[in-house]
């Protein structure tokens, strides 16, 4: 068999050697209620209504978009950017990036080689190819991608980062620091490196992890990440108090952000406030009505508080999205239910 380095392979020779002409459907300005979110969310959107053909505000938007988690509406501003300016390698190699993320490998190696042929030069290619190896595991050939870049400047702080990214998979956290830590003498605000780190000390159960993800937040407020992680540092540390209050903040900046949702219903849920944990989990199934482990997770609460029917339906939800679910399986059979609802016959 062989390894997913060696199908990777050929995907990548493909989309390098041969270019395949793609039309993509340029978004229209319009409006949605994410642009009116932020003050600056809504800047760049009024100065886009005002300069519809100014490539680098959509662009920039894109990115605001990306750290709030509205990956589709990041890769429209991306591909209307990409549009309206054709001369930018850094547009392109940005759309890829957002697709290699989503785990659409094929297609984030398409505009990758768009930005190589924009560019051949631009170490950033370099850098995606990079990324690209790292995600099949073949981590001596992603560590060659960065050392091109490095030998081209050693003061590009995205290779460290890469570098430290590809120890960290490798669970050689040591040298994982010292490579994010190299990364940061280049360029102290490079806000992913400080983030690893924050994460690298919150694993470790160690104070530092606050340091650095407050750094963080101050170096990129819109990238509110860091304050959710500050929430899992305390609720790992039993401080339930202090994580309640991070989840808070977090999601008073992105209402949208369902991780802190869940959180907070489990705090809740520790805490037998039944209740309260029902409405995180019912908050979610609206925001997100194809999310199994809402339905689930608010089944339990309605079964908690004797509300059985509505526990089977949700069950039953969770059931239709993921047919694979075991825990509502189990759920409806404590109930004494089959997966579809009907009794268990006992024999």
């Amino acid at each position: 068999m062989r390894s997913a380095s060696g199908r990777l392979l050929p995907i990548l020779l493909f989309f390098l050697l041969f270019v395949a002409c793609k039309n993509t459907t340029s978004p229209t300005v319009e409006k949605n209620p994410i642009f009116e979110s932020d003050p600056r969310m809504k800047q760049i959107t009024d100065a886009i209504f005002k300069n519809p053909t100014d490539a680098s505000l959509y662009f920039t938007r894109g990115k605001m978009l990306y750290k709030l988690k509205q990956d589709t509406l990041a890769l429209n501003d991306y591909k209307k950017a990409a549009e309206l300016d054709t001369t930018k390698a850094e547009y392109l190699s940005a759309i890829g990036d957002l697709l290699f993320e989503n785990k659409d490998i094929e297609g984030s190696v398409f505009w990758f080689q768009k930005a190589i042929a924009k560019n051949p030069k631009e170490p950033t290619a370099h850098l995606k190819i990079a990324k690209l190896f790292l995600y099949a595991q073949d981590y001596k050939k992603a560590l060659e991608q960065l050392n091109i870049v490095q030998r081209q400047n050693i003061y590009n702080p995205e290779t460290y980062f890469l570098e430290g990214m590809i120890y960290k998979d490798m669970k050689d956290t040591a040298r994982a620091i010292s490579s994010f830590q190299t990364a940061l003498e280049q360029s102290p605000d490079y806000q992913p490196a400080v983030v690893q780190l924050g994460l690298i000390y919150s694993a470790r159960k160690d104070q530092l992890a606050i340091k650095y993800l407050d750094k963080a937040y101050k170096i990129d407020s819109n990238d509110v990440f860091p304050i959710f992680a500050r929430g899992v540092y305390y609720q790992n540390a039993n401080d339930f108090t202090r994580a309640k209050e991070e989840y808070k903040k977090c999601i008073i900046r992105n209402t949208h952000y369902i991780d802190a949702y869940f959180n907070l219903g489990y705090i809740y849920m520790q805490q037998d406030s039944v209740e309260k944990a029902f409405r995180q989990y019912d908050i979610v199934v609206r925001l997100q009505p194809d999310n199994p482990t809402a339905y689930y997770d608010r089944g339990i609460c309605n079964e908690m508080q004797k509300k059985l029917k509505e526990a089977v339906v949700d069950y039953r939800r969770a059931l239709v999205l993921d047919t694979g679910y075991a825990s509502p399986k189990a759920a409806l059979k404590r109930l004494g239910l089959n997966p579809n609802g009907s009794p268990t016959v006992h024999q």
